[in-house]
């Protein structure tokens, strides 16, 4: 819901006709934070920010549309607060956050090659009937690897492990 959010946002920040300063740098800076928080790189106070941020650019702006502009990142924050701070931990359930995510080779992988000619910044290296890797370093995520593979052998994997407080081990793992 954070990439949610940010979408709509970015929208109407392109949108802007510039007239009101609440709406032109308010906007703006309220996909700044955003940005910031879908990289795992906010506070917790950035949060705080943001929603204070919201209310305010509601409630200066003078047209119509930049009132309601604030309205999916306060509705996300009332019902999904959570994943904002989950985000804020450098975790992103749904795999949309590009810094949050990596994509890895499982043992599916028979070296068929369809995904090093997809890749088009060359992250994983062409090599004919061996299971393959992905140079992360270079890898822009953009996902042409896992729609070419045809052994679902490509995954997204979070950088972060969600850890589930309260939970017994034995509970997670189904044992």
């Amino acid at each position: 819901m954070v990439d949610v959010a940010r979408y709509f946002l970015s929208f109407t920040c392109d949108q802007s006709c510039g007239k009101c300063t609440f709406c032109r740098v308010g906007i703006r800076r309220m996909l700044d934070i955003l940005d910031k928080i879908c990289s795992g790189k906010a506070t917790m106070e950035d949060i705080g920010k943001l929603e204070e941020l919201a209310i305010h650019v509601k409630k200066a702006s003078m047209c119509g549309l930049r009132k309601t502009a604030p309205n999916p990142v306060l509705t996300t924050l009332k019902y999904f607060r959570h994943e904002y701070e989950e985000h804020v931990k450098g975790v992103c359930k749904t795999g949309t956050c590009k810094d949050m995510i990596q994509y890895t080779v499982t043992d599916e992988c028979v070296g068929c090659t369809k995904c090093a000619k997809a890749c088009p910044v060359e992250a994983i290296p062409y090599t004919p009937y061996e299971v393959h890797t992905i140079e992360t370093e270079k890898c822009v995520l953009c996902g042409l690897c896992i729609d070419e593979c045809s052994f679902n052998a490509i995954s997204k994997k979070l950088v972060k492990e969600i850890v589930i407080p309260n939970e017994p081990v034995c509970e997670k793992a189904g044992i």
